[in-house]
C-alpha cells in the first residue's frame, strides 16, 4: 500500500472527472451509441482511466481491509470504482439526466475525502 499513490491517482482523477464533465455538458448525444467508430474512440480514451481506477482500486482495499480507524468498508471502495466507471462512460454517451450524473460526482468526491482523513 502506498498512501502517495493513492493521493496522487485521488488528485489525477479530480482532474479528470473535471474534464469529463465539461464534456458532459457540453457535448451532444452521439448519433448511433452503437457506432463502431465511436466506440473505439471511446475505448482509446478511456482505456487509461481504466488502468488508472485498476490501480486506484488494489491500493485503496488494502488501505481499507487493514485499517485500523477509519470509516470506510471494502464495499465502499467497490461501489466508488463501479460510479466511476459509470461517469467516465456517462461522460461520453451522454446517457443520464445532469442530476444523476452529479449525484454519481459527489458520491464519488465524497469517499475520495473519506479516505483522504484516513491516510493523513
Amino acid at each position: 500500500m502506498d498512501k502517495k499513490k493513492i493521493l496522487n491517482l485521488q488528485n489525477e482523477f479530480e482532474i479528470v472527472f473535471n474534464d469529463l464533465e465539461k464534456n458532459f455538458l457540453s457535448q451532444n448525444k452521439p448519433e448511433n451509441r452503437h457506432d463502431r467508430a465511436f466506440f473505439n474512440y471511446v475505448k482509446r480514451e478511456t482505456d487509461p482511466l481504466f488502468e488508472k481506477l485498476d490501480q486506484w482500486y488494489n491500493q485503496s482495499m488494502q488501505v481499507v481491509e487493514n485499517k485500523k480507524e477509519g470509516k470506510l468498508y471494502p464495499t465502499q471502495i467497490e461501489k466508488t470504482k463501479e460510479n466511476i466507471e459509470l461517469l467516465i462512460l456517462h461522460s461520453y454517451y451522454i446517457d443520464v439526466p445532469k442530476k444523476r450524473y452529479k449525484e454519481l460526482k459527489n458520491s464519488i468526491e465524497y469517499i475520495f475525502q473519506q479516505l483522504r482523513q484516513i491516510l493523513s
